[in-house]
C-alpha cells in the first residue's frame, strides 16, 4: 500500500471507515432475503408440513397414534438409549478433551483422529460393522452365541451403534474450548495443594460447564434422531427394537401417514427445543466471554 493511500485511511475517521467497508444497503437486504428465503423453503416449511399431516387426521388420530403400546415402546426405548450413550460419551469427551488439551503424549494425533472417525464413516457403514462384528456370523459371534449374549437385533446392539455415532460431539465441543482456557488456573490450583480431584471439581469442571452442557444437548439430539446405523443393528422388531425413528419409517411404510407424522412431530418438538437450549447456551457463553 502507497504512502498516500495510507495517509487517506489514516485522515478518515474511524466510522467513516467502516462505514465505507459495509456493502450497500440494496445489497445487504436481497441476502437477508436470500437467506431468510433459503431457511423458509428448506427448514420451515417442510417443520410445518410435518406439524399439519400430524393433526390432518385430527386430534383424536394424533393422540392414539403417541399412546398406541408400540410406538410407547418406542419412544422407551429411544429414551433408554439416550440415557446410557449420552453419559458414556460425556464422560469419554471429557476426559479425551482433558487429556489432548493438557498433555502432550505419544499416540496424540491417532487419539484426534479416531475420535473424528465417526464423521468419516457412513452410518449404515457403521452399523454394518457392528453386524460383521457381534452378529451369528461375526468375529465374535460363535463365542456370544455359546454363552447366549446377544448384541445385534438387541438392545445392546442399538446402543452400541448410537454410541459410536455420537461419540465425537461432547470431545469435539470441549477440546478448543481447554485449548483456548489454557491451564494456568489448573496449575495455580495445583501448587495451592489442591489434589486432581479437586482441581477438576473445582477448576476445570466450572470452566467447562456451558461448553459440556452444550454438548449433551447436540449429544442426546443426535442419539435420539439416529437411523442408519440402528436401522442395521436393530431387526426392526416391533415393540423390541424399534426406535422412534425406525417406527416412523414403518407407518409410513404401511400408510399410515398421519400416525408416522404423529410420531414424527415429537422429533420435531425435540430439535426445536434442542436449537433453543443450543442458542441460549451460545447466549450465555457470549456474555460470560464478554464479562
Amino acid at each position: 500500500m502507497t504512502t498516500a493511500a495510507l495517509n487517506e485511511i489514516q485522515s478518515h475517521p474511524s466510522g467513516s471507515v467502516r462505514a465505507g467497508l459495509q456493502d450497500p444497503p440494496l445489497v445487504r437486504a436481497a441476502l437477508v432475503a436470500l437467506a431468510l428465503g433459503f431457511a423458509a423453503l428448506f427448514l420451515l416449511l417442510p417443520l410445518a408440513a410435518v406439524f399439519a399431516e400430524a393433526f390432518s387426521g385430527g386430534l383424536s388420530v394424533y393422540w392414539n397414534a403417541i399412546r398406541d403400546p408400540i410406538a410407547a415402546k418406542a419412544i422407551e426405548l429411544t429414551l433408554i438409549v439416550a440415557a446410557v450413550s449420552v453419559p458414556a460419551n460425556a464422560i469419554f469427551g471429557v476426559a479425551a478433551a482433558w487429556a489432548i488439551a493438557r498433555f502432550e503424549f505419544r499416540g496424540k494425533s491417532l487419539l484426534v483422529t479416531l475420535i473424528d472417525l465417526p464423521f468419516a464413516v457412513s452410518p449404515v457403514i457403521s452399523g454394518l460393522i457392528f453386524v460383521l462384528l457381534f452378529g451369528a456370523q461375526g468375529v465374535f459371534g460363535l463365542w456370544l452365541v455359546a454363552h447366549g449374549v446377544k448384541i445385534i437385533f438387541a438392545v445392546p446392539g442399538i446402543v452400541l451403534a448410537t454410541t459410536f455415532i455420537t461419540f465425537p460431539f461432547m470431545a469435539r465441543e470441549l477440546i478448543p474450548l481447554m485449548q483456548e482456557q489454557g491451564s494456568e488456573e489448573e496449575e495455580a490450583a495445583i501448587s495451592l495443594g489442591a489434589s486432581g480431584w479437586q482441581m477438576f471439581r473445582r477448576v476445570t469442571l466450572p470452566n467447562i460447564r456451558l461448553g459440556l452442557l452444550y454438548g449433551v444437548v447436540l449429544l442426546n439430539a443426535r442419539a435420539m434422531g439416529e437411523f442408519g446405523a440402528v436401522s442395521v443393528v436393530s431387526g426392526h422388531i416391533r415393540g423390541l427394537t424399534n426406535t422412534v425413528p425406525l417406527h416412523v419409517e414403518i407407518l409410513y411404510n404401511e400408510y399410515q401417514s398421519a400416525a408416522a407424522f404423529a410420531v414424527a412431530s415429537l422429533l420435531a418438538l425435540l430439535a426445536l427445543v434442542t436449537l433453543v437450549a443450543k442458542r441460549a447456551l451460545e447466549w450465555r457463553i457470549r456474555q460470560e466471554t464478554r464479562a
